[in-house]
């Protein structure tokens, strides 16, 4: 039990990065009926936006003073590659059988990875990613990495900047109108192809968000980083209920936090010790899906057909 508010704590901080690309899944398929499985490489390219803008920068600057521009950088990268995505590998495909667009996604995620393979320096190895100097912090009970702060403060800004966006402006009151009816919205005057382009760009902008968080608490990205990130995220999308932007964060934090616990604690149950540690935690994540999947297919947020009709 003293290792709890620790596990906790991992839990939470890894949930939240979960929770931000997630929200990029659950965006567009919301949208557009799409599972874009190319997000967790615009997750990855994001990730090496923000280390080129570090090292375009001088050697000796802060990395508190650099981690704005590394952060534009990132956000930069993954919405150029998102809209880039939307418009060439999708839109083309929107009348397409629901089997076309997915072999793309999948497609473009391979392409992506081997863009970064070949092109960038020594694209194959893992890259060195700042970090910040200096100690741990203890926040109740336990003990937090100076990079994770970003991750903690970031991820509640985004989600409340987001809620704001979707309820009191236009452009969020037009996403509401394309996910509930395109087809309505559109005699209603909404310019659906323009909400569908916004849809990907802002998952795109999240995704970014989150390959700083990542780079800064592993010290590292390389270009297979995104694919198991990718799937973890579109698992929080399923268990929050794919399609609701705030059960995207929710399932995100409910994975991130049965991840660590299960780390942590099912090698200690009597008989259980060759499952634990983490060499598991991957297993138990999409256990704790099949369950709440079974007893509740929508997810923990989403909505039953039943109810829509």
């Amino acid at each position: 039990m003293n290792e709890l508010p620790q596990q906790l704590a991992n839990g939470l901080i890894l949930g939240a990065m979960y929770g931000l690309i997630a929200i990029g899944y659950t965006m567009v398929y919301g949208i557009v009926q799409l599972i874009n499985f190319a997000h967790g490489e615009i997750f990855m390219v994001g990730g090496f936006g923000a280390l080129t803008v570090h090292l375009a920068l001088p050697s000796g600057m802060s990395l508190l003073l650099a981690l704005p521009l590394m952060l534009l950088g990132a956000v930069v990268v993954a919405v150029l590659v998102g809209v880039a995505a939307e418009r060439f590998a999708y839109r083309p495909l929107r009348g397409a059988p629901r089997l076309a667009p997915l072999i793309t996604a999948i497609g473009l995620s391979i392409a992506l990875q081997q863009a970064v393979w070949k092109w960038y320096p020594e694209g194959n190895k893992a890259r060195v990613f700042p970090q910040f100097k200096g100690g741990s912090l203890d926040i109740l009970g336990a003990t937090v990495q100076r990079g994770d702060l970003f991750v903690i403060a970031a991820a509640p800004v985004c989600m409340i900047a987001l809620g704001f966006f979707v309820a009191r402006t236009r452009s969020g009151r037009a996403m509401q109108a394309t996910a509930q009816d395109p087809d309505t919205a559109k005699l209603m005057g909404v310019n659906t192809d323009r909400i569908i382009v916004l849809a990907f760009a802002i998952g795109a902008a999240f995704a970014g968000v989150a390959a700083v968080a990542y780079g800064l608490r592993t010290g590292e990205v390389q270009f297979r980083m995104g694919f198991i990130l990718g799937l973890k995220a579109f698992t929080a999308a399923v268990l929050g209920g794919i399609g609701n932007i705030y059960g995207a964060m929710l399932g995100g934090l409910v994975l991130g936090v049965a991840e660590a616990l299960a780390t942590g604690y099912v090698e200690e149950i009597p008989g259980m010790q060759q499952f634990g540690g983490g060499a598991w935690k991957d297993v138990w994540a999409f256990v704790l899906l099949i369950l709440v999947l079974l007893l509740r297919p929508q997810g923990l947020l989403g909505e039953r057909v039943a109810d829509r009709a």
